[in-house]
């Protein structure tokens, strides 16, 4: 491996000295791309087109090296850059400086609903592979949170297209400014992690379009990535990963994509499939996506020793694999064969401070009676903690976005380097869950196992509680199977461990009881009503405990909004009442365009806490909406204009949301959907106008009968909240 690095340097190097008439065209920058693949793609053999097409590692491909074409190297995931891995095992290599910065997981960017904060999450995981030589970054997730039991949504952006599609594409710019791939995933349908390797999707067109396809169209389009990953689930009896559908007509055909598709790692099942249906470059065949495999299978790949047995037959054309090449050719000029792109770094303190103010900016404060948050210092001298998420470690595992992470403060660590030396912490464990498993050979360093019973950890939980002057209660799930983790679903909504005993005790033993739930999911709570404060935190990688200690004591204002709905129930979430999921091999997905507040408020349902709902600590008045028309026809823009005022004494940031109703529709549409946000920062008394602009885009439906998106003529009405539920202020406009 070093002799080779050395020869392709010294190759680059005898470039540097010709001039760019003497350069092939394919290494001539100056010449367009589309002119260096074609000239690339002429000087390859057979054999080396086909291997560019699968791994040769976990996680690398084939270049072509006596062209001086570079390997292209991926990586998991999109919280942080994944720990290197021996070439044909997913056990850690024991490398000493694969360390990153731990980001939040992208719920918790969601909830930031600021398009700022993602493109800085997009910029500093960029520099972080690219430091690393990672030329592909595989994520974001972009996949719509249809059910809360899903173990994956935590890596995901929420239920709402429309936001997911907005919050995706500066991410995708950030990174890809670092000359790295984003591979935007799992593409498409991929909702739940039952059955995932199995389960064929039934759904309707409309309902493809307009809820599970939209934040995908933006990245290709808007975003312009380079990069999709497949999906492991079927669709119309394909799977994803190989979709005549989905990839060739949808993606390509419809949205004009040009960059690669890549398989999710063990998706691809079928040779002829593999090679007709879209699909570019195949990885992790024979694994499950996170640790079985057969060793050294890459010659037996179905896109490698087979492929290429077609190929000489004449069976299937070489126009076939030359248009798979120039996609993973297009992919190197962009990246690994950009002279330009800048070196990266990884694991810096700036990293770590941007992780922080994304974690900020993304917990959700979702209760706060009696005004118990912020914690006043100068009136509190003893501070409870209790709860194992407390000092859990929550880097580790959850599958593929399991991290090796320089450093990870704990809730308990980030409070007590807060107020420790103006209060004191005491801290109480509450509850015990089950032990974390290493994974892929990482584990978490630290032995958090008690064996004590249920009871007895009750017991001192209430004792340490009836001490202390405020109660911090940290739970909530983990990364561990069956929680929210890849591979598996939750078998519940409810909180694990006897949470909720256990939280029912503290609000008996202490009125200001602050509950701090960390998950990617929505859970139940019975107890909502006796607890008055709960702040949804997310998993928030390196500097959790300090970004959660912050809001805590009101160093940062929280500004967050949830970007799913807490539903009170199971039953109140359209996939689980319609009575399909996880299915039977197959997967109907009943409530069609009824997902999250769709679903609600369609069926007048009171969420527990409703989508886009968040506090602050200070508060906001709205004025009246303004529309700067009347009328509009599907040629025009109209603009929102609303007034909003801190009418409190601190300084905060509120997301203004815009709502567009169709009062009248020749088919069923949704009570109302988000169409526009803008996150304004606000001082004690200021006041600024927000200005939000649409088009016909945000009045139309997709048409399955003429496939095509139709916005009707006739009225609307525009609803500016503070949430899906509480909205503040409306008026009505026409489209002619």
């Amino acid at each position: 491996m070093k002799l080779k690095i050395i020869m392709l340097a010294v190759m680059c190097i005898g470039v540097m000295h010709l001039s760019a008439q003497q350069l092939p065209v394919y290494l001539d920058e100056t010449k367009p791309i589309e002119q260096r693949i074609e000239d690339a793609l002429s000087r390859m053999t057979l054999e080396e087109k086909v291997a560019m097409c699968h791994a040769q590692s976990k996680f690398s491909s084939a270049g072509v090296s006596r062209l001086g074409i570079p390997e292209n190297w991926m990586t998991d995931g999109p919280h942080g850059i994944r720990a290197e891995v021996f070439w044909d095992e997913w056990n850690q290599a024991g490398w000493t400086n694969d360390s990153c910065i731990a980001f939040p997981a992208l719920t918790c960017l969601a909830a930031t609903w600021s398009t700022d904060m993602s493109l800085l999450y997009g910029k500093v995981i960029g520099e972080e592979a690219r430091y690393r030589n990672k030329n592909v970054l595989l994520g974001p997730g972009v996949n719509i949170y249809r059910t809360p039991l899903n173990g994956r949504n935590f890596e995901y952006m929420g239920e709402d297209p429309f936001l997911t599609s907005k919050m995706v594409v500066p991410y995708i710019h950030g990174v890809q400014a670092n000359g790295v791939a984003a591979c935007v995933k799992h593409f498409a349908l991929n909702n739940q992690e039952i059955d995932r390797h199995t389960v064929n999707v039934n759904v309707d067109d409309r309902t493809l379009y307009e809820i599970y396809l939209p934040a995908f169209k933006a990245a290709v389009q808007e975003g312009q990535a380079w990069a999709i990953m497949g999906a492991y689930n079927k669709y119309k009896g394909e799977w994803a990963c190989h979709n005549q559908y989905l990839l060739n007509d949808i993606l390509r055909g419809e949205w004009g994509f040009d960059g690669v598709v890549v398989s999710d790692w063990g998706g691809v099942n079928n040779t002829m499939q593999s090679i007709y249906n879209g699909l570019d470059m195949e990885f992790g065949t024979w694994t499950d996506g996170l640790t079985d495999g057969i060793s050294n299978a890459y010659d037996n790949y179905y896109l490698s020793k087979s492929f290429l047995k077609l190929l000489k037959s004449g069976e299937v054309k070489e126009e076939v694999v030359d248009k798979k090449v120039r996609n993973i050719l297009r992919l190197a000029f962009r990246s690994t064969m950009n002279t330009k792109r800048p070196w990266g770094s990884f694991g810096t303190q700036e990293h770590a401070l941007a992780g922080r103010k994304i974690a900020e900016e993304g917990i959700v404060l979702l209760q706060n009676k009696n005004n118990v948050l912020p914690i006043d210092l100068a009136e509190v001298k003893k501070v409870a903690v209790i709860g194992e998420n407390a000092i859990k470690v929550m880097t580790v595992g959850g599958g593929s976005s399991s991290l090796k992470a320089k450093y990870e403060v704990s809730p308990l660590e980030g409070i007590k380097n807060r107020i420790g030396s103006q209060a004191e912490v005491i801290y109480a464990r509450g509850y015990a869950g089950e032990k974390s498993g290493a994974q892929d050979g990482l584990g978490t360093g630290q032995d958090i196992s008690d064996n004590r019973s249920e009871a007895e950890l009750i017991v001192e939980a209430v004792k340490v509680a009836k001490e202390a002057d405020v109660v911090i209660f940290v739970g909530g799930l983990n990364k561990n199977d069956g929680q929210d983790c890849e591979g598996n679903d939750r078998s519940s909504l409810g909180l694990p461990y006897g949470q909720d005993k256990v939280i029912a005790e503290l609000a008996k033993a202490n009125k200001n009881l602050v509950v701090v739930n960390i998950s990617g999911n929505a859970v139940a709570m019975p107890w909502v009503n006796e607890v008055p404060a709960i702040m949804q935190v997310w998993y928030l990688g390196t500097e959790a405990g300090n970004a959660i200690a912050s809001i805590l004591v009101g160093d940062a204002n929280p500004s967050g909004k949830l970007p799913f709905t807490f539903p009170v129930k199971l039953e109140d979430n359209g996939a689980h009442k319609l009575g399909e999921y996880p299915g039977n091999g197959e997967e109907t997905y009943n409530e069609g365009i009824f997902v999250g507040y769709r679903w609600t408020e369609k069926e007048k349902i009171k969420p527990l806490f409703a989508f886009g709902h968040g506090l602050s600590y200070t508060t906001f008045s709205y004025g009246k909406v303004v529309a700067d028309k009347k009328e509009m026809t599907v040629s025009d823009k109209i603009s929102f204009t609303v007034n909003i005022k801190n009418t409190g004494n601190r300084e905060g940031s509120e997301i203004v949301q815009l709502y567009i109703s169709d009062l009248k529709s020749s088919v069923v549409r949704p009570v109302k959907e988000l169409k526009g946000f803008q996150k304004v920062s606000l001082k004690p008394g200021e006041e600024k106008a927000v200005t939000i602009i649409i088009d016909k885009a945000a009045l139309s439906f997709f048409d399955a009968d003429k496939h095509d998106w139709v916005a009707e003529s006739g009225d609307f009405e525009a609803l500016i909240g503070a949430s899906s539920s509480d909205i503040k202020a409306k008026t009505g406009f026409s489209l002619r």
